[in-house]
């Protein structure tokens, strides 16, 4: 009942915002995340959560604007996921830009496979809506919700935007990788707490982060370029940037070059990377490290002390 709740008010609010012209939709729907959503979900809190603990100098009147850019941002991507044919069309002739645009067509006139990365930063179906249209066969990957109502019609619009997607399954992941093997690209996001992943940074803080991209490069021999949306002052359009093609090495060197992508262009842009993720969990980590070092400790010895007279 809880998951039907849930759905019934989402999809309330979806359509009523899908309703209003798109020029006024994307605006509208980021401030009632960032005024009214952000607010009773808490997502103030782990806003400032995070950003004490990896930028803990920041000023004051930055983590307020952040506390309120931040929702915004994520509003306005998901009103442009279910925006559809109108988000696609406005997206995608943007042109590619960035040091990493040559790699990529290079890599496409040779059928070479390529794993492009991005984070939850700006609008990232955004390259994807471009990079299909423009002639880049790019498959997606995606976790089901635990919320399957909702899960139906969030895959259906994922579909929407450009295909093909899978689901993160046993089935979908072999589908996925076939894709990529047949000399095709693939789309994975990165900034994503992973326990059992490398122990990598991000912001100068331990991250646990997925290696799983940079083991697919090395096994099929992939160019490995990040890629990022990035959302425009008009809040409504986007610069598509191709970053500099990291080089095959080992699994976490990858993966931590991945990350250092990423920060760079987060520092850049601030309100437009999802700050509301649980992205360190400095807890947990300092839970699992303290389980770790005790079951490598030594097991204790009995006191075989004889009892004093």
């Amino acid at each position: 009942m809880r998951d039907t709740f849930q759905n019934l008010a989402i999809r309330a609010i979806l359509a009523a915002a899908l309703a209003v012209p798109y020029r006024y939709r994307i605006p509208m729907m980021g401030w009632i995340v960032s005024r009214i959503v952000a607010p009773l979900a808490g997502w103030d809190k782990r806003v400032r959560a995070n950003l004490a603990h990896v930028l803990p100098d920041l000023p004051e009147t930055e983590v307020k604007r952040l506390m309120r850019a931040v929702p915004d941002n994520a509003g306005r991507t998901l009103i442009e996921l279910y925006s559809g044919e109108e988000f696609k069309n406005r997206v995608k002739n943007t042109p590619l830009t960035g040091p990493g645009l040559a790699a990529l067509q290079q890599a496409r006139a040779e059928n070479r496979p390529t794993v492009l990365v991005t984070g939850h930063f700006g609008n990232y179906d955004a390259p994807r809506a471009a990079l299909v249209h423009q002639g880049y066969p790019l498959a997606g990957l995606y976790r089901e919700m635990k919320n399957r109502k909702f899960n139906d019609h969030y895959v259906r619009a994922l579909g929407d935007i450009a295909g093909p997607v899978f689901p993160a399954t046993r089935k979908g992941l072999a589908a996925y990788v076939g894709h990529l093997k047949k000399g095709n690209s693939i789309g994975i996001l990165i900034d994503v707490y992973a326990s059992e992943g490398g122990q990598l940074t991000y912001f100068g803080q331990p991250a646990p982060t997925a290696l799983s991209a940079a083991e697919l490069a090395i096994k099929y021999n992939a160019v490995v370029i990040p890629i990022y949306g990035v959302r425009q002052p008009d809040g409504l359009s986007f610069e598509m940037v191709v970053d500099t093609p990291i080089p095959l090495s080992d699994p976490e060197g990858i993966t931590q070059a991945l990350n250092d992508s990423l920060e760079r262009m987060v520092r850049k842009n601030m309100e437009q990377w999802f700050w509301i993720h649980r992205r360190w969990k400095p807890q947990q980590q300092a839970r699992l490290a303290a389980r770790k070092v005790s079951r490598a400790a030594p097991p204790r010895q009995p006191d075989r002390t004889p009892p004093a007279e």
